[in-house]
């Protein structure tokens, strides 16, 4: 049976368990970030380790969340921040540069990699092909360190997107729409993986809008191939050269793209089938959308300135 585009990833960078929904995993993570309301802890864990650098591919340090002076804290904070930074080879992103998770999608999101962020909006890299995670500090810390992440093997949810955005509906309004019919415990324990020809007509900060609340759903994250758009999008930033095409597979009908087992699918052809378009619904997504979308829930499993010494 062929893998879906999130266990791909995730048996690329599996160094411990087996990929059987449920059971405790752990991979190997390329990329980690910390924002400074969680940041001072996760780096005080990692310093406790007695290494002298990090070991990731890539790890950056925001300050983006504690930015009111009204007392000595958060300064003293922000400066720490700054000097572990300095002294272990981490990404600084100082104050007013830009919030940890939109930044981390513009200057550092490559596809197939793996991200852990002790921010919740961490998994908004998903919208590049990326497994990004929300975590506790101690896990980036380890993260840092060398060490692999560990969880509970995730079941795969796909969501097949068929059709266009119609004028007026945009990402947010497919995520509100997940949300409403999957409810905020429906992405407990799963990864939410979206497909067909619908996300083609999504742009890449579409696809991270929805990525980025998919945390609202419990999910453990959620992604999208990395295709044409997610170049263009690269190129915008001029970081095409970590670009990196992830399609998910197409074997004998286009709406496989991999082993889902449980599936369940509601489908709108047109949100104007409610106006007498003449378009069929097997059941009514939501009127004002415009949009077909099927829902299938199938179980299986730059720059911010870097620092140096």
């Amino acid at each position: 049976m062929a893998d879906n585009l999130t266990y791909k990833i995730l048996r690329e960078h599996l160094v411990d368990g087996e990929l059987k929904p449920g059971a405790e995993i752990g991979i190997q993570i390329d990329q980690t970030l910390t924002q400074d309301a969680t940041g001072t802890m996760a780096y005080l864990q990692f310093e406790a380790m007695g290494l002298d650098r990090i070991k990731t591919k890539l790890s950056v340090s925001y300050v983006d969340h504690n930015m009111l002076q009204t007392g000595f804290e958060n300064a003293d904070d922000h400066l720490y921040l700054q000097s572990v930074a300095s002294n272990y080879g981490i990404y600084f992103s100082k104050p007013g540069n830009g919030i940890c998770h939109q930044v981390h999608l513009e200057r550092f999101s490559v596809p197939g990699w793996t991200l852990l962020g002790s921010d919740s909006h961490t998994p908004t890299s998903g919208g590049a092909g990326m497994i990004a995670i929300g975590a506790g500090g101690l896990d980036v810390a380890v993260a840092m360190g060398g060490g692999a992440f560990y969880l509970p093997c995730p079941r795969v949810v796909g969501i097949h997107l068929a059709g266009k955005l119609q004028p007026w509906v945009t990402g947010k309004d497919v995520i509100l729409e997940v949300l409403r019919q999957l409810t905020v415990k429906g992405g407990v324990g799963n990864i939410i993986e979206y497909h067909g020809e619908g996300v083609k007509s999504l742009t890449l900060t579409q696809r991270a809008t929805i990525t980025n609340m998919g945390a609202e759903l419990g999910a453990t994250t959620s992604i999208f191939p990395s295709d044409e758009n997610t170049l263009v999008y690269f190129k915008a930033q001029s970081r095409e050269k970590d670009y990196k095409p992830l399609r998910q597979n197409h074997r004998n009908r286009p709406e496989q793209v991999g082993t889902f087992d449980r599936q369940t699918a509601l489908s709108r052809q047109c949100g104007e089938g409610a106006r007498g378009c003449g378009h069929e619904s097997t059941a009514s997504v939501c009127g004002f959308l415009h949009q077909f979308v099927a829902l299938r829930s199938r179980d299986h499993c730059r720059h911010p300135q870097r620092q140096t010494d």
